[in-house]
């Protein structure tokens, strides 16, 4: 038996195979393991991975009632959404492996499910608008629709629909100063964002290691919030209210991690319950106007071009400059900056 034909044979469990692996990734994906990334996409105001989570489950229910004209149509359509979606990750040089992955699902597919079109046989000269198959829907009277005319409608739907952003900013750039800790000649600046898992978990786990760097009198640490989502301006005004109301190092350290909780735990999204819970918290705040430092974080994140949460900065001086990502790099980073100290001393 030829290949071909094995793979004739078994197309629909290979098919749902393949759309029930595009949907692990977008599960995976959600859950932001090991860092956050920025490039974020939506249809409609509904996030991009839930679509490719619905648009799985019927392709896997088109293949389950074995009606391969509708699942031809559904993968010729998602080629076309990807062929959007990549020249925008070109567009912004910025590389989503879950998306690129969850393209590879629809690739093999539409390739599992591909049949040479009956029109090539009659006209050659045709070749180029069915060179992507056709399909019969006698149900409606449609005989040899061909596929590209799918893809080229898929390519347009997205592209009329889809409101997608990289990294996101406050503003632009200002010479304004951004809150510190210790005034040391090494600088730590961490990038977080507090809906952001591994960044409360690189939170929770750095704290000891900040503290104790910050005893040594030789770094500084800088917080910046990235406005990853769309209530993160409102904490992140609170936590400069709060630095400004005068506290000290390990109050800075108890009120990030009271925001933490309040965005991960308690799942607050509005400034009045986000304010409650400061209060409950015993966590005094004084007001100021907060956007100078919110274009400042601006300048930080597209000048060290973050794209994902959490991601450290170590500035050992003006020209030896290293960037971390993910958790595992940014304990490592840490790490090798307490040795490097110890060295010195």
């Amino acid at each position: 038996m030829k290949i071909t034909d094995g793979i004739k044979k078994y197309r629909n469990v290979i098919t749902i195979i393949l759309a029930l692996a595009g949907i692990g990734l977008m599960i995976f994906y959600a859950a932001c393991d090991t860092a956050c990334s920025y490039l974020q996409g939506e249809l409609w105001g509904i996030d991009l991975k839930w679509i490719g989570s619905v648009y799985m489950i019927a392709l896997i229910v088109f293949a389950v009632f074995r009606r391969p004209p509708f699942v031809r149509i559904l993968l010729a359509a998602g080629l076309g959404v990807e062929v959007f979606l990549f020249s925008f990750q070109m567009q912004n040089n910025v590389y989503c492996p879950f998306c690129i992955a969850f393209a590879t699902m629809v690739i093999a597919a539409f390739i599992v499910n591909y049949e040479v079109p009956s029109a090539w046989h009659e006209n050659r000269g045709r070749m180029w608008l069915y060179f992507l198959g056709e399909v019969h829907l006698p149900m409606f009277k449609i005989n040899k629709l061909p596929l590209l005319i799918v893809t080229v409608l898929g390519y347009f739907v997205i592209l009329f629909t889809f409101s997608g952003y990289v990294t996101p900013a406050y503003g632009q750039d200002t010479n304004q100063t951004i809150p510190s800790l210790g005034k040391g000649a090494s600088e730590i600046i961490l990038f977080a964002n507090y809906f952001c898992s591994p960044c409360k978990r690189i939170d929770t786990q750095a704290e000891p290691i900040l503290k104790e760097l910050l005893s040594t009198g030789k770094v500084k640490i800088t917080f910046v919030d990235v406005p990853f989502s769309r209530t993160t301006p409102i904490y992140a005004r609170y936590y400069l209210y709060a630095v400004n109301a005068g506290i000290n190092d390990k109050e800075v350290f108890r009120v990030r991690k009271t925001l933490f909780k309040a965005a991960q735990e308690r799942h607050i999204e509005t400034k009045e319950a986000l304010i409650s819970h400061l209060r409950e918290e015993k966590i005094a705040w004084k007001e100021f106007d907060e956007k100078p430092i919110f274009r400042r974080w601006n300048y930080l994140i597209k000048h060290h071009d973050v794209n994902q949460t959490p991601t450290l900065v170590i500035k050992y001086s003006a020209t030896d400059v290293k960037k971390y990502v993910n958790t595992e790099e940014i304990w490592g980073g840490l790490a090798e900056l307490k040795a490097e100290l110890k060295t010195k001393k």
